[in-house]
């Protein structure tokens, strides 16, 4: 490649950029009724402790403090098409991870539940860009950049950061309202997908939409 024809290629500085709202979404992911079940809560201290004394606060904070700003929110929950599952992937199958169609164990709780002209995606897998039609939503609504938060961080939040970066969209992980089962499994998961996109606090996110 000759230097005039390199000069003419756009250049790239680090992930350090402001969010324009308009441009913007909150993904708020598997923030649903299934993960308030007592028996998982008891499984997981560290998972009970993080999701109430942090998560789910931090998490109320950048949906409010975002839309207020005007950016849209989008969630995704774990939940099949069908009352059977029959339509769920063979992973959720194997795993016997089944939400009916319909159950309150799909809905998203209360504490940052969706408005009434909010975009709620069910999804079979664990990615939501496989499952789902959100890419051709984001993309309809003129979306850039996706701020993701929810659970479980080193699972659906880890691919939904991947995905959405691989399909070109800037991405932005509200580490403090993530979490999953340990604290060490957060930080792990942190650092693992850290690479696909920009780590932040919800205050820090909030302070970058413009």
């Amino acid at each position: 490649m000759s230097e005039q024809a390199g000069s003419t290629l756009a250049r790239y500085e680090g992930r350090d950029r402001k969010l324009v709202a308009a441009r913007t979404a909150v993904l708020v992911v598997d923030a649903q009724n299934a993960e308030l079940v007592p028996e998982v809560l008891a499984q997981y201290p560290d998972f009970d402790r993080a999701l109430h004394g942090r998560a789910l606060p931090a998490m109320k904070r950048l949906v409010d403090g975002a839309r207020a700003k005007g950016v849209e929110i989008v969630y995704t929950v774990i939940e099949s098409l069908t009352r059977d599952g029959r339509d769920r992937s063979l992973d959720h199958k194997l795993s016997n991870i089944h939400i009916p169609r319909g159950s309150h164990l799909g809905k998203v709780i209360d504490l940052v539940a969706p408005q009434e002209d909010d975009i709620v995606l069910p999804k079979t897998s664990s990615g939501v860009f496989n499952s789902t039609n959100i890419d051709y939503v984001l993309r309809n609504l003129g979306v850039e950049n996706v701020v993701v938060a929810g659970f479980l961080t080193d699972q659906c939040v880890d691919m939904a950061v991947r995905d959405g970066a691989d399909r070109g969209y800037y991405m932005i992980c509200a580490e403090d309202a993530c979490a999953t089962y340990t604290d060490e499994r957060h930080a792990t998961g942190l650092r693992a997908f850290g690479g696909y996109c920009r780590v932040q606090d919800v205050d820090a996110v909030l302070a970058d939409i413009v």
